[in-house]
């Protein structure tokens, strides 16, 4: 049996989408295997092509991605619910917060946040006195880790969530195109759409992966478990902790997962407020505030620095920028698949408040905890000995508790936080890339399935691992990464199409036929709606319907009430039209006309089989215009006495109009009419 019908038959794989992905990672362990030397050559000549010609793109790109988010916020799409109209959220507001307060952790957190501040502070890209070399450190750690890192996630999940709540697609990443692919996201266009998300999701993974053993491997040689952190310790911790993933995704033990991460939040919150209380804690609390303020005050400049006018900068900013966003791409399906599932019910706005705001102010508080604490001990009491291991960042961690009261009992519980997010993200991760590689989404995987997933992961982040280290890991990343934040800036497109379509459905108004209509006639009115109406229809409706209600009632209004009435034809035009105008000497006159206006009509619907009256690639319709520039409507379904009647109605509102400032804004408007 070939690989493709062992696929087929005996898995939930999509065989194509996981045959070109296998194909694409085993190319990349074995080249690392076979030519080790070759492949770091490509590889950072390929990193150092896209720092040189992309990295104008990536910061675009996140800047799109939050401003997007913004403007959908403030919008009215932002009263859009993820779901149905009627749909409550599935969780209470503070325990959806919650959960995002815990996607706002990771192993990221624990490796970078006393490293990532401390190696800013003393790089050139601070400048000045100590204290703003610590601002400034601190302010580009919190651009890494704010709002445009969770700008990717939100676009991401709020994608996934109303395409899967609202219009009722499987909860996968092909399903987000269906506004530009319509039902082709069920064809190749979707599984290479699931391709790069799969790749891109793997090598995130893989990269976090390789951070976790390093550190993990650190804190087990600070504590005295091991004598030196080595290759084959790092071997062996990702095995363990991908053995403990494997088994827990396989058997499905959710309620373990679930008190795992819990427990794991707590613990992460003992040692923050733990390091707050024993560490400069005023001085901390004031820099919380100070680091929250220039953070926001340098957000839009920053959004868009590519550091062109600071050629000295441009290798910081490739290091440490760029690679961020690359990563940030990379595990966008799985933290944004995640936040899906747990946001159905919210409103857009809420949505985005939420999944911005929360974990952003979070990583706020987090690094300057460890961040600003970290500096304080290197200047005030460890005379320069941490920023000496900012070249090891593994090793941070666990060296900076050291100057901290209790560092054997912190060192253990760090140690317990690293392991159980290492773990509880692998298991995450492997249920992600089940559901991207699935055919059917709402289908179990089996078992056997994520096995291979932490085999893949785990032969992947060794491989890597021996021939380059860290560095080739996000290299990895760098360049998968590139091709889908392109794919998520069409995807972005793609729901704005999407919301558009879901707006005008859910506001267009029953037309202003209906509100007459007794239901007399109804064949005669069903054979009009079922008949694709052309130019030479609607010149027949002018001619006998409207014309004849328009002179019916002007001679009403001229004999009866010695009304000026005048009524116009004009069929010469581009656009045939009828005008009913009543005269007044001091105020601008009342006019009601209709017209005659074309429409395109959609290829799509003129192919699509269960609609087999549209024939045509355009329809003409009948539609009002007034005297005040409104807005009109279609009235092509009106017979005379209910065109009389929406005259009337109009002409109803024109008199309301003559008291106070209607009276003052129509008299101003004849003033100038006349000059």
């Amino acid at each position: 049996m070939s690989l493709f019908h062992f696929l087929r038959n005996r898995s939930s794989f999509n065989p194509f989408v996981v045959s070109v992905t296998l194909s694409f990672v085993l190319l990349v362990i074995g080249i690392a295997l076979l030519i080790p030397q070759q492949a770091e050559t490509v590889l950072n000549a390929a990193k150092t092509g896209i720092f040189k010609n992309f990295s104008w793109f990536y910061i675009l790109a996140f800047s799109a991605f939050f401003f997007f988010l913004l403007a959908l916020s403030v919008s009215s799409f932002g009263n859009i619910k993820l779901g149905s109209n009627e749909e409550e959220p599935e969780f209470s507001f503070w325990s959806w917060l919650a959960m995002l307060f815990a996607a706002g952790m990771g192993v990221g957190l624990m490796f970078f946040g006393v490293a990532e501040p401390l190696t800013h502070y003393l790089s050139p890209i601070t400048e000045g006195g100590s204290g703003a070399r610590q601002q400034d450190a601190l302010l580009h750690t919190l651009f890494h880790w704010g709002v445009h890192a969770w700008s990717v996630y939100a676009a991401m999940a709020l994608a996934l969530a109303y395409f899967a709540f609202r219009y009722k697609l499987p909860l996968s990443l092909r399903s987000c195109f269906y506004p530009l692919l319509k039902e082709k996201i069920d064809g190749k266009a979707g599984d290479i759409i699931d391709i790069l998300a799969l790749v891109a999701t793997l090598f995130g993974i893989i990269t976090t992966l390789g951070f976790g053993a390093a550190q993990l491997g650190a804190g087990l040689a600070q504590i005295g478990w091991i004598s030196e952190n080595t290759f084959s310790v790092q071997t062996i911790v990702i095995f363990a902790v991908m053995g403990l993933a494997v088994a827990s995704a396989a058997s499905g033990i959710g309620k373990g997962v679930k008190m795992l991460s819990e427990m794991n939040l707590t613990l992460a919150f003992v040692l923050m407020v733990f390091v707050l209380a024993t560490g400069p804690t005023l001085h901390l609390l004031s820099a919380f505030n100070d680091n929250l303020g220039t953070y926001l005050s340098n957000l839009v400049q920053l959004s868009f620095k590519t550091y062109s006018y600071e050629q000295n900068h441009t290798e910081w900013f490739g290091g440490w920028t760029i690679l961020y966003w690359a990563w940030w791409c990379s595990w966008a399906p799985f933290v944004g698949l995640f936040i899906a599932r747990i946001s159905r019910g919210r409103t857009i706005r809420e949505f985005i408040f939420g999944v911005l705001a929360v974990p952003s102010l979070f990583c706020v508080i987090w690094f300057t905890i460890f961040g600003d604490t970290a500096i304080w001990i290197n200047d005030h009491t460890a005379a320069g000995a941490l920023g000496e291991l900012t070249g090891t960042p593994e090793k941070l961690l666990f060296r900076f508790l050291e100057y901290l009261p209790l560092p054997t009992l912190t060192g253990l519980v760090s140690l317990m936080v690293i392991a159980l997010f290492f773990i509880t993200s692998a298991d995450s991760g492997i249920y992600v890339l089940n559901n991207i590689a699935s055919r059917d989404k709402s289908v179990a995987a089996p078992r056997w399935q994520a096995v291979m997933w932490g085999l893949l992961m785990s032969a992947a982040a060794i491989v890597l691992l021996r021939f380059g280290g860290l560095p080739t890991l996000q290299t990895m990343t760098l360049i998968v990464a590139l091709p889908f934040a392109l794919l998520m800036l069409i995807m972005c497109f793609s729901l704005w199409r999407g919301l558009n379509a879901d707006h005008k459905y859910f506001t267009t108004a029953v037309t202003p036929s209906s509100v007459y209509w007794s239901g007399d006639n109804w064949q005669d009115r069903l054979e009009r709606m079922l008949n694709q109406t052309q130019e030479q229809d609607i010149l027949k409706f002018l001619k006998t319907t409207a014309l004849p209600a328009m002179r019916e009632l002007g001679e009403e209004l001229s004999d009866k009430y010695s009304l000026s009435v005048d009524i116009q034809t004009h069929f010469d035009r581009e656009e045939p039209a009828v005008e009913f105008t009543i005269h007044k000497e001091s105020l601008r006159d009342f006019m009601y006309g209709i017209k005659t206006i074309k429409r395109e009509v959609s290829e799509q619907l003129i192919k699509d089989g269960h609609l087999p009256h549209i024939r045509h690639n355009v329809t003409y319709e009948p539609y009002t215009y007034f005297f005040d520039g409104r807005s009109g409507y279609d009235v092509q379904y009106m017979n005379r006495r209910e065109l009389i009647a929406d005259i009337l109605k109009q002409y109803e509102r024109y008199l309301n109009l003559l008291t106070d400032v209607g009276q003052e804004l129509m008299s101003h408007q004849q003033t100038e009419l006349a000059e």
